[in-house]
């Protein structure tokens, strides 16, 4: 049996505002009765919990649950990073310190447009793999989630050329979303075997042919396709869903439970072969 493991994302959550900022153990509970192993937290999602590790590690305990990760968002602007960015990332540092095996997967904020692109990329390039180095020699992994945006660096198939050949592929690896490829006008299950041997971790969410987003197994994307490679060449890192559909946003407790059913009634048993 594959030692993939399937989680969920806060995202899902964080799309309501406030309502569940900080609601760890509300949102741990849903994800354990919907029979996914693991969190992946954005930072702005665990309000007291962080960065009281220690309390966090409780609550997901208590949940069966192990924590896969922690999304790490910054701006990323300039030729290095600011004081406070490289504060930031050594506040996670030392919160993750907690969870031995648990990645950073860093992400950037989208901008508003996309002008001076490629001075911006590398600006973002050198914030990334100098934040990765510093993780790398504490001994903690790293992943790069590209986003879909309108105003996101890191967005097309030319793009992830510039993202992939740029970053230091020791320090930090890549964490492909299918949606967020999708959106950019690729083919998810070919950018996914093209870039297997820097895949570290992986999110999913589901889109569908107006390239809006739509709930797991119910748009464009072929998530048991994807899931079979990665078991096929070996990939034993997390896959987090991250449902973003307007049902999501409107009621992610239940959207979550039938993403439960749906990995369990399609991707899992190909991890069983």
């Amino acid at each position: 049996m594959s030692r993939m493991q399937i989680g969920c994302q806060t995202y899902t959550w964080q799309m309501s505002g406030e309502k569940y900022r900080g609601r760890v153990k509300h949102i741990a509970s849903v994800v354990s009765r919907a029979g996914f192993g693991g969190l992946e937290p954005e930072i702005v999602m665990l309000g007291d919990f962080y960065p009281d590790a220690g309390r966090l590690a409780g609550a997901l305990e208590r949940s069966g649950l192990s924590l896969a990760a922690i999304a790490f968002v910054q701006d990323w602007q300039h030729s290095q990073e600011t004081d406070e960015e490289r504060q930031a990332a050594e506040t996670a540092f030392r919160f993750l310190d907690r969870f031995p095996g648990c990645l950073l997967a860093l992400g950037q904020m989208p901008g508003r447009d996309r002008s001076a692109l490629r001075e911006r990329q590398q600006n973002t390039l050198a914030c990334l793999n100098a934040a990765g180095k510093r993780a790398a020699d504490r001994g903690l992994a790293c992943a790069y989630h590209p986003n879909s945006p309108a105003g996101s660096l890191f967005r097309t198939e030319e793009d992830y050329r510039v993202l992939l050949d740029g970053l230091d592929a020791v320090a930090v690896g890549f964490a492909p979303d299918a949606g967020h490829i999708a959106r950019g006008g690729m083919d998810p299950v070919k950018i996914f075997g093209e870039y297997r041997p820097l895949i570290r971790h992986v999110h999913f969410k589901d889109m569908d042919s107006s390239g809006g987003w739509a709930e797991m197994g119910q748009g464009m994307i072929d998530f048991p396709a994807i899931v079979a490679s990665l078991h096929e060449t070996g990939y034993t890192g997390w896959i987090m869903v991250e449902d973003e559909s307007p049902r999501a946003e409107s009621d992610p407790d239940a959207v979550t439970l039938d993403n439960g059913r749906y990995v369990r009634e399609r991707p899992l048993p190909i991890l069983k072969r």
